[in-house]
C-alpha cells in the first residue's frame, strides 16, 4: 500500500482550549477522546501519517493532550492555520480576527502533503468502515492522472448521524447513476420529530436515508494545487467582506461542475459520533464503552 496521509482540521479548537473544550474532553475508558478513535481507525485501515492543523498558540498544550501519544504509533506532522498566511500578493485586512475557514486550514498543509490524503474534522468520529474504503480508494489513484482527477467523499447515512438532544446540521449529498457527487445542500434544523420522520428547518420532510457529507473528502495531491487557485478566487471576492470564510465543500462543488475533480461518494453505514450538544456526552461515552465491550475497540486504546 503505497503512503497516504490523515489531515485533521482541529484550528478552530484553538479559542476554547483551556475551557474544557468538548472536542478534547475525555470520551473512552482510558481517558480517549474523540481524536483518538479516528486516528486508531485510520492507522488500522492503513494511513501512515497524521497532519495535525492547528493553532500556533495552543501546539504545547496540544500535544500535551494527545499530539504526543498519537506520534508515538505514527507519523506526525504540524501546521499551523493562521489568518496571516495568505499566498503571495495578497494581505490581511487590519480588521480581520479569525483565519479564513476549512479551505484555509486544508491548504496549511500543503507544504507536508505530496501524497493522496484524506481531510477530517478535530471533533468527529467516523468509524471504521469509511477509513478502510478510502484507504483502499486512495492507494489506487494515479500518480500522473490527468483531469479530472478522482477524489472521494465519505456518504453517511442521515439517520445515523442525528442528535437526540436537539438540531444538527447537515450537507445532503446527491449523486448520479455513477454514484458520483453532483452536489451537496447544506441543510439546517435536522431532527427526528413526534412523527417519527427526520424534518429540516422549514418543517420539510427529509428522506432519513439520504447520504450527508461529515466533511471526510479524500484527495488526489493535485486537488491542493486546485485549492489554492480558488482560494485565491475567494480573497479577490470576499477578502473585505466581515466575517467571510472559504469553505471546503463549496469549492469542491465549484470543481465538479467545472468538470475539473469527480468525486465518489462512499457509502457508510456505521454510526457516526460526536458531541454537537453538551446533552451528547453521555451518550458518546456509553456508546463508545459499549463498543469497547464488544471488541470494536480495545478499552486502552493505545499501548504504550
Amino acid at each position: 500500500m503505497k503512503d497516504i496521509t490523515l489531515v485533521i482540521m482541529a484550528a478552530g479548537l484553538g479559542s476554547r482550549f483551556k475551557g474544557g473544550i468538548k472536542q478534547l474532553a475525555p470520551i473512552g475508558p482510558s481517558g480517549e477522546v474523540i481524536m483518538d478513535y479516528a486516528i486508531y481507525d485510520a492507522v488500522k485501515a492503513g494511513f501512515n501519517k497524521v497532519v495535525f492543523v492547528i493553532r500556533k498558540d495552543i501546539e504545547q498544550a496540544f500535544k500535551e493532550i494527545i499530539g504526543d501519544r498519537i506520534a508515538k504509533q505514527v507519523k506526525v506532522e504540524y501546521v499551523f492555520q493562521d489568518l496571516n498566511d495568505l499566498p503571495e500578493g495578497y494581505t490581511c485586512p487590519a480588521e480581520r480576527s479569525k483565519p479564513w475557514g476549512t479551505t484555509q486550514a486544508v491548504l496549511a498543509a500543503k507544504n507536508v502533503v505530496n501524497e493522496p490524503f484524506a481531510i477530517i474534522n478535530a471533533d468527529d468520529c467516523y468509524g471504521y468502515e469509511a477509513f478502510d474504503k478510502f484507504a483502499k480508494f486512495l492507494s489506487n489513484i494515479g500518480d500522473n492522472d490527468s483531469e479530472p482527477i478522482k477524489m472521494c467523499m465519505a456518504g453517511f447515512i442521515l439517520k445515523n448521524t442525528l442528535s437526540e438532544n436537539g438540531t444538527v446540521k447537515r450537507g445532503i449529498a446527491s449523486v448520479d447513476e455513477n454514484n458520483l457527487l453532483t452536489a451537496v445542500n447544506e441543510t439546517f434544523g435536522l431532527e427526528r420529530k413526534s412523527d417519527g420522520n427526520v424534518h429540516d428547518e422549514k418543517d420539510n420532510i427529509v428522506d432519513e436515508n439520504s447520504y450527508v457529507s461529515m466533511n471526510m473528502w479524500g484527495c488526489h495531491p493535485k486537488f491542493m494545487g486546485m485549492l489554492e487557485d480558488k482560494f485565491k478566487e475567494f480573497l479577490e471576492k470576499e477578502r473585505t467582506v466581515e466575517g467571510s470564510e472559504a469553505l471546503l465543500p463549496l469549492h469542491v462543488d465549484e470543481l465538479i461542475k467545472a468538470g475539473k475533480i469527480t468525486v465518489e461518494v462512499l457509502e457508510s453505514r456505521d454510526k457516526w459520533f460526536g458531541v454537537t450538544h453538551s446533552e451528547d456526552k453521555p451518550g458518546v461515552v456509553a456508546a463508545i464503552r459499549q463498543q469497547c465491550e464488544n471488541g470494536v475497540y480495545p478499552m486502552k486504546l493505545w499501548s504504550e
